[in-house]
């Protein structure tokens, strides 16, 4: 059976050996290929130290509500289990908590499914207050639903309060009030989070800096992007989340004095619902930009698969609707592609106003990517005339940092000027006058 600690939680030790076990499910209808779901598996077990002894995948043509599986693929995965000496099972797919527990009986090893390997790696990497608040409150709403009344420590019944006495409440009611009490305060703290961040943004819009947000799959290379534009050296490995907790560092682009830029979280197939809730805080960043470069791996077999993926998050997130940023794509990878195939996609990206090629780490297209990405920045600009008395230095200043000054006159003690403005610093211009 699993090691649980008091909230429910499966503990995953690194270096424990485990099999990987891919349900092709019939009725899904799965956009990836079992061996590419199986490499993905495999990655994310990775990210945290576990030791992947075999990776197996098994069609389903008839999900058991017990197991998931069938009764022979069951026993062929407890037989490899024994055989391998593996204490953990990762299933990629979510099970409901009885299939969980069924398994671990069956199979005699410890049992997580995708979206408990995806949580543990968020519990991992959280770096920030936040993040780790983020995370802990995904992680009760998955244990929340976790706490079945198989577990017998959980059956235990509490004495009642008061001088009448009663029957009291069960260990499994104490539990998931004390998880309800806890995910509360955590949502008030994270609010509290979300005004500070909606602030925050309010200052920056009338601050003289645009910000454009780096997405994409995970492990497309947006963190090597990052420190390639900004000079920076955070960190960046050939790992799965290997970025949680937004980044922001200024940046200098053609026709700009500075551009601030945020390395976000990647997104995943089958994200869990728990944590795109509970990271809805850090994401607003990504509604809030004025662009938003999607980073992809193009030298990885199941690129617009994952570009899919990506879409949906965004979709979620309310990126699909109108007054959404404006988008760039950044192709990333492209020196690992073989030459035809290369100079295929240059030919492709060449007819696209919105997609430059790069490679994060030698460097190419990276001149390119950042002329795009300031052409992007001003699209849409108009012609406005403002009249300013001299003194106002600070927004004469704003305007020519910002905008396109066609032409300036001095007019006794106040200066005229015709500047070409994008819609979204003209809005910052008259908040920015108006404060």
């Amino acid at each position: 059976m699993s090691n649980f600690d008091g909230n429910g939680a499966i503990e995953v030790a690194r270096g424990e050996r485990a099999i990987v076990v891919v349900p092709e499910i019939a009725r899904d209808a799965a956009r990836r290929s079992a061996d590419a779901r199986i490499e993905e598996a495999e990655g994310l077990a990775e990210a945290i130290g576990i030791r992947v002894l075999d990776a197996r995948a098994f069609r389903v043509r008839t999900v058991r509500p017990a197991t998931l599986l069938g009764k022979g693929q069951v026993e062929e995965i407890a037989a490899l289990a024994k055989e391998r000496e593996a204490g953990l099972l990762i299933v990629d797919a979510a099970l409901a908590p009885v299939q969980q527990k069924n398994l671990e009986q069956e199979t005699g090893a410890k049992v997580i499914d995708r979206t408990g390997l995806i949580l543990e790696i968020f519990g991992e990497r959280a770096a920030t207050a936040e993040g780790r608040l983020q995370v802990e409150l995904a992680h009760l709403d998955y244990q929340a639903g976790r706490l079945v009344r198989s577990w017998t420590h959980l059956e235990r019944q509490r004495g009642g309060f008061g001088f009448l006495g009663g029957p009291g409440e069960t260990q499994i009611e104490a539990d998931r009030r004390m998880i309800r009490d806890r995910m509360a305060r955590i949502r008030r703290e994270l609010e509290q989070v979300k005004r500070t961040r909606s602030l925050h943004r309010d200052r920056r819009q009338r601050a003289p800096w645009p910000v454009i947000a780096l997405v994409g799959y995970t492990n497309a290379g947006k963190s090597t992007l990052f420190n390639r534009l900004t000079g920076e050296a955070v960190f960046a490995e050939n790992l799965l989340f290997a970025t949680l907790d937004p980044t922001m560092r200024d940046i200098h682009l053609p026709g700009f004095d500075k551009v601030i830029l945020s390395d976000t979280v990647g997104f995943v197939s089958d994200l869990p619902t728990e944590l795109i809730a509970a990271f809805r805080a850090t994401l607003e960043e990504v509604r809030s930009a004025d662009l938003l470069v999607h980073v992809r791996n193009m030298a990885h077999p199941d690129c617009e698969e994952q570009n899919d993926d990506v879409q949906d998050v965004l979709k979620s997130l309310g990126m699909a609707e109108e007054g959404a940023p404006p988008r760039l794509e950044a192709w990333n990878k492209i020196d690992l592609l073989a030459s035809d195939e290369r100079e295929r996609l240059l030919e492709q990206a060449a007819r696209r106003d919105d997609v430059v090629t790069v490679s994060a780490l030698t460097g190419a297209g990276i001149d390119g990517l950042r002329v795009r990405m300031a052409t992007a920045l001003r699209s849409g600009e108009q012609v406005h005339h403002v009249r300013l008395p001299a003194k106002e230095g600070s927004k004469i200043a704003w305007l020519h940092n910002r905008g396109d000054v066609i032409e300036q006159r001095l007019d006794d003690y106040e200066i005229e000027l015709t500047v070409r403005l994008s819609a979204d610093n003209w809005a910052r211009f008259q908040a920015f006058e108006s404060a």
